[in-house]
């Protein structure tokens, strides 16, 4: 179904959400109301959060009563809630999780081209930075791992969208003023095979992203270069972009074997 607005922002699901408010299993409120809470823009509010999830407003303050408790989220005490500390520290958990082959395909590629390199996972509308190698100048990227960042932002969060279920993509382009152009973009970027970000979202800063699927072809995270713009033209960022393909699909396989 499209992406429900929160905080501004669409927040896609999987087909698998029910459409209509109350569907669904006390686990899947939780979950969804789970991916609505770490979703781009926030800490969100109650209204926010239910609508994203599909859930009723009730069901959802329950709900949100007993992930507070837990240490799953937080609240401001005003209707605003947030990620607790639980929840940031089972993600740490996960990112750690058999790192080395694909840690090693990423330092492979940061050799071959000497630059920053990126791996970001996708939940809901935006992604999240599990892996980031600087590269071998003095230039530093200010991403960090466990940023979060909107798909349609950057090179790495547009080789996402470009590739998301129809529905899905449009739910995004529909927050977006530049609607037309990005949808013109997204094409460019499903035929080459990779995103250019050229020193729109920072100044200082070229990037490359290409997609990273799960076994049924749908792009759950990416792989990017990150190049001084200063040092690097376009043209000369994009000679990489070939080694940045490679590397995608061998993280991709990783991923899809569960390390």
């Amino acid at each position: 179904m499209p992406g429900q607005s929160v905080g501004g922002q669409g927040v896609g699901y999987g087909s698998g959400h029910g459409s209509s408010q109350g569907n669904g299993s006390a686990l899947e409120k939780t979950l969804r109301i789970t991916e609505a809470l770490t979703a781009f823009g926030g800490p969100h509010r109650l209204a926010e959060l239910s609508a994203a999830a599909g859930v009723p407003k009730s069901s959802t303050y329950r709900i949100l009563v007993s992930l507070v408790e837990q240490g799953y989220a937080v609240t401001d005490g005003e209707g605003s809630y947030g990620v607790g500390l639980r929840l940031r520290t089972l993600a740490a958990e996960v990112c750690a999780d058999r790192p080395e082959g694909i840690v090693e395909l990423l330092e492979f590629l940061q050799k071959c081209t000497g630059q920053a390199v990126h791996l970001a996972l996708r939940s809901g509308n935006a992604l999240t930075y599990i892996r980031k190698i600087e590269g071998s100048g003095s230039h530093r990227t200010s991403s960090r791992v466990g940023m979060r960042i909107p798909l349609h932002a950057t090179a790495i969060g547009r080789a996402v969208l470009a590739h998301l279920p129809p529905e899905e993509a449009e739910g995004v382009l529909r927050t977006r003023a530049d609607e037309e152009g990005l949808a013109d973009e997204l094409r460019t970027v499903r035929e080459r095979g990779y995103a250019v970000d050229d020193a729109e979202y920072e100044r200082s800063a070229r990037c490359l992203g290409a997609p990273v699927f799960d076994r049924t072809g749908i792009p759950v995270g990416a792989v990017s270069l990150t190049a001084a713009a200063s040092l690097h033209t376009r043209a000369e960022l994009e000679r990489f972009s070939p080694a940045l393909l490679e590397a995608a699909r061998g993280d991709q396989r990783l991923l899809q074997l569960g390390g």
